[in-house]
């Protein structure tokens, strides 16, 4: 039996995070949650997970800016980050891919399926 993987949930809607959370639980990830980017920094690099599901308008520091971060720490720079969040402009998927996010899912365009397959797809799992 391989490890499982590991996903650092970033979202402030505890709602939200919760029913994320569980599903991701019952697909046999072990999921770490935290609230903010200035926590899920020190979890990126304490935690080493597989995936961070990363949402943009979090508090303390945004979405944009952690992923930026995370990209420029040698530790954390080929860490796979989904991006899950309420902005459906094309420029804010603009900039998150040119800090080179793996992937942008917009929270009214997707159910939490379609994020699960993402997450199995970006982990090579099925």
């Amino acid at each position: 039996m391989s490890m499982r993987k590991r996903i650092l949930l970033v979202e402030d809607d505890t709602a939200l995070s919760e029913v994320y959370r569980s599903r991701l639980e019952l697909e046999g990830f072990e999921v770490n949650e935290v609230h903010n980017g200035e926590d899920a920094l020190s979890a990126a690099v304490k935690l080493r997970p597989d995936l961070v599901l990363l949402d943009v308008m979090i508090p303390k520091i945004s979405g944009f800016d952690v992923l930026d971060i995370l990209r420029n720490t040698p530790e954390t720079t080929n860490m796979r980050v989904i991006m899950l969040t309420a902005l459906s402009q094309a420029k804010d998927k603009e900039r998150a891919e040119q800090l080179g996010v793996d992937d942008y899912l917009v929270k009214s365009q997707v159910v939490i399926g379609d994020v699960v397959k993402r997450v199995k797809y970006h982990l090579g799992v099925e």
